[in-house]
C-alpha cells in the first residue's frame, strides 16, 4: 500500500522537504507547476491560505488573488467538491472567464488536474498540477493520472497538517484517539486492501458492523475517508 513515493511525502519533517516532495511528484506526472494549498477557516467567516508551490514570481500576485479565486472556477469547483476537475482552455471559457485562463496561460498554466480534501474542524487541503502541454487523449492514461494525484493528496494531507500548521493545531502534538480493538482490526485489515464485506467475513461480523467500526475510527481520528484513517493510525503507531 505504502509505495516508495507515497511513503516519502508522509516522512516529510519540514516545508522545504514537503516541497522538495510535492516537486518530485508532479516531475514524475510531467507536469512542470504545482501548488499546495491548506485552507483554514476562522470565525467571522474569513479563512486562512497557506500555499506550498512553485509559482513564478510574476504570477504571484495573481494566483493569490482572492477576489480572482472567487470567479476562477477550477478554484470555486475545489471549494464545492471533492472529485477531482480536469480543466483546459475550454473550462474557463464554458463559465464565462477565458480571460483568467489567457492570463494564466502565459505562466504555463494551460491544463492541469486539481482537487480538494474537505477535512473536519474547517480544514481543507487543494491540490493541483499545472503544464503548457496539452494532456494525454487516452482516457486509461488520464484516468491514470488522476489516481496518481488523488492517492499522493490522501497521503500529502497528513504532512502538510504537520509542518504548516502551527501549535496546537498540528495532529502529531495531540495524543492518539483511544480506537477499541475491533475499530483497530477493521483499519488492519482496510490496509491489507480488504473490502469491508471482506473485513465483516474475516472478523465473523455483518458488512454494515464493519462500516460502522471502520466510520467510528474515521471520526476518532479526525479523517474524512478510510484511507485517511489507516494512514494516519500507521503514523501513530496504532497499527502496523
Amino acid at each position: 500500500m505504502l509505495q516508495g513515493g507515497y511513503q516519502s511525502v508522509l516522512e516529510a519533517r519540514s516545508r522545504d522537504e514537503f516541497r522538495s516532495e510535492l516537486t518530485r511528484f508532479a516531475n514524475d506526472l510531467d507536469f512542470e507547476r504545482f501548488s499546495a494549498i491548506l485552507v483554514v477557516d476562522r470565525a467571522m467567516g474569513s479563512s486562512e491560505f497557506i500555499t506550498v508551490g512553485n509559482t513564478p514570481a510574476g504570477f504571484t500576485s495573481m494566483f493569490n488573488d482572492p477576489r480572482l479565486g472567487k470567479k476562477d472556477p477550477v478554484m470555486q469547483h475545489c471549494k464545492r467538491q471533492s472529485v477531482p476537475i480536469v480543466w483546459n482552455q475550454q473550462t474557463y471559457q464554458k463559465h464565462d472567464a477565458p480571460e483568467l485562463w489567457e492570463a494564466q496561460a502565459a505562466f504555463g498554466y494551460k491544463v492541469g488536474i486539481s482537487l480538494a480534501l474537505h477535512l473536519p474542524e474547517g480544514r481543507h487541503f487543494v491540490l493541483g498540477v499545472n503544464r503548457e502541454e496539452t494532456l494525454p487523449n487516452n482516457p486509461v492514461t488520464l484516468t491514470r493520472m488522476v489516481a496518481d494525484l488523488q492517492l499522493f493528496a490522501v497521503h500529502a494531507v497528513d504532512a502538510a497538517l504537520r509542518v504548516l500548521l502551527p501549535h496546537p493545531h498540528a495532529p502529531g502534538d495531540v495524543d492518539a484517539p483511544r480506537l477499541t480493538p475491533r475499530e483497530l482490526q477493521c483499519l488492519h485489515w482496510t490496509m491489507e486492501g480488504k473490502t469491508a464485506w471482506e473485513v465483516g467475513t474475516i472478523l465473523s461480523i455483518t458488512e454494515r458492523t464493519a462500516v460502522l467500526h471502520i466510520n467510528n475510527a474515521m471520526h476518532k481520528l479526525g479523517c474524512t475517508n478510510k484511507h485517511q484513517a489507516v494512514l494516519k493510525a500507521l503514523r501513530l503507531g496504532l497499527i502496523r
